[in-house]
């Protein structure tokens, strides 16, 4: 039984994602980049992280070439930047790091200095599906601001999380309690 790819991505828009910019490029010039909400956490031993790139990217090939890149996970003033590297505002490779502040990472690779979280990364191991690479990354850097907003995508627009209870911990176990009694 196959799955039609227009319900896949509706389903998949009900699921909210984190919005990061993945860069890659040591030098100016050659310096490139997309919009994810495919990057997440792989482990803490070593540090770690997973990040899903179409291989018709141009961040694709540069991120094998180069050994290294960036995930920069963007905060709520950030929504135009995410568009900028999703390539809707027609500007490309190089010319999108001309908006925000960049700094070079330990490897190289293009970090923002005011992400939410900034992940520096050299490239640890690669699989390959169908369409996309998965790249595993290797921390070797990261920076991150506790006083941003972090910028989702859901619904086919970006959103910022609010709490859903004031003082609600997940080691707090009167809330565990409180969250399992209300879906009973």
């Amino acid at each position: 039984m196959t799955v039609d790819a227009k319900d896949f991505k509706q389903a998949m828009r009900q699921c909210a994602g984190a919005v990061a910019l993945v860069t890659v490029g040591a030098e100016h010039g050659k310096r490139t980049g997309l919009t994810v909400t495919s990057a997440c956490s792989l482990s803490d031993t070593p540090p770690s992280l997973i990040v899903c790139v179409n291989r018709n990217a141009s961040a694709h090939a540069r991120i094998r070439e180069e050994g290294a890149f960036a995930v920069n996970f963007l905060h709520e003033d950030h929504a135009l930047l995410a568009l900028t590297f999703s390539g809707q505002k027609g500007i490309n490779g190089d010319d999108r790091f001309g908006f925000g502040q960049w700094t070079r990472g330990a490897t190289g690779a293009p970090v923002l200095t005011d992400a939410v979280a900034a992940f520096d990364c050299v490239l640890a191991q690669e699989f390959e599906t169908r369409t996309h690479s998965i790249f595993v990354g290797e921390v070797r850097d990261v920076s991150h601001s506790a006083m941003a907003t972090p910028l989702v995508y859901l619904r086919s627009n970006f959103h910022t999380p609010r709490e859903m209870r004031e003082g609600v911990t997940i080691g707090d176990l009167d809330a565990r309690h409180l969250s399992w009694t209300d879906f009973s």
